[in-house]
């Protein structure tokens, strides 16, 4: 809930703490935030235009990720983000990460930041402690300094500068990145975004200050059928730049089901490289 994640968060105005008031969030200075109908809270300085992932594939992640099609990866970030205290999603989407590493942990809490209004509703929804909060990660999160132990990121955008800001002193970043060979069996005939050989290289160097402590691959067959399928690209970003008409037609003509690939890198950084 909401109420439970309050103690982290912090204005995006003036940096203070907040409280929950009535069906707002309220810091010292009277900056004012109301609360989603859906339970989430969107803490945004003044009016920023709002993206992110369409209604769409927030739907085509939420059924491909229930499904359990991604059940080794969920388990490895569960193992990764073992320990105490809050862990913060960046870029959470429907929150079905955050929410396993929560049921793993009987006694932490979990900020979901996501920016997709879409996303949002559904993270609010994901797990009883659990606080959905709408905020783009790539400006000042609307988190205290130093109070995240784990700050989790899933195929997700990640700002260095503000993932050191709210880390505790020994805290850790966890980090899922695609390989090159991730879902290769689609990339060509789906026509889907390709990931380079050097992803996990590129990743490093986008968290200066950081330095890695620990790196797995989890990689994995997948049989889908076409539903699937088309679920998995709807969901990423690939959906962006394939036409739905199209892709169904891509997909009408694979074999059924389709052997997939799923193949990520678990890497954990922490501070003070």
């Amino acid at each position: 809930m909401l109420a439970d994640v309050l103690p982290y968060l912090s204005c995006p105005h003036c940096s203070s703490g907040v409280d929950l008031a009535g069906g707002a969030v309220r810091c010292a200075s009277g900056h004012t935030f109301d609360v989603a109908r859906q339970g989430y809270v969107t803490l945004l300085p003044g009016r920023v235009a709002v993206t992110g992932d369409s209604a769409e594939m927030v739907a085509a992640r939420q059924e491909f990720l229930s499904a359990g099609h991604y059940a080794p990866v969920v388990a490895a970030v569960v193992a990764a983000c073992a320990g105490e205290g809050c862990v913060l999603d960046l870029g959470a989407g429907t929150g079905h990460y955050l929410a396993a590493v929560l049921d793993a942990s009987p006694d932490r809490v979990g900020i979901a930041l996501e920016i997709a209004r879409p996303a949002l509703r559904r993270a609010a929804r994901a797990h009883p402690r659990l606080g959905a909060v709408g905020a783009d990660t790539w400006r000042r999160l609307p988190v205290r300094d130093g109070v995240v132990p784990v700050a989790l990121n899933v195929f997700a955008p990640r700002n260095a500068a503000e993932i050191a800001r709210v880390l505790t002193r020994d805290g850790r970043l966890v980090v899922v990145a695609p390989t090159a060979a991730h879902l290769r069996e689609l990339v060509a005939g789906l026509d889907l975004l390709t990931v380079g050989e050097d992803k996990a290289s590129r990743v490093t160097a986008s968290l200066p200050g950081f330095a890695v402590s620990a790196q797995d691959t989890c990689e994995f067959a997948m049989s889908l059928d076409h539903d699937e399928v088309l679920a998995l690209a709807g969901m990423g970003p690939s959906a962006w730049h394939v036409a739905p008409a199209a892709l169904r037609e891509k997909v009408a003509a694979l074999p059924s089901p389709v052997r997939v690939t799923a193949s990520v890198t678990v890497t954990t950084y922490v501070k003070g490289a």
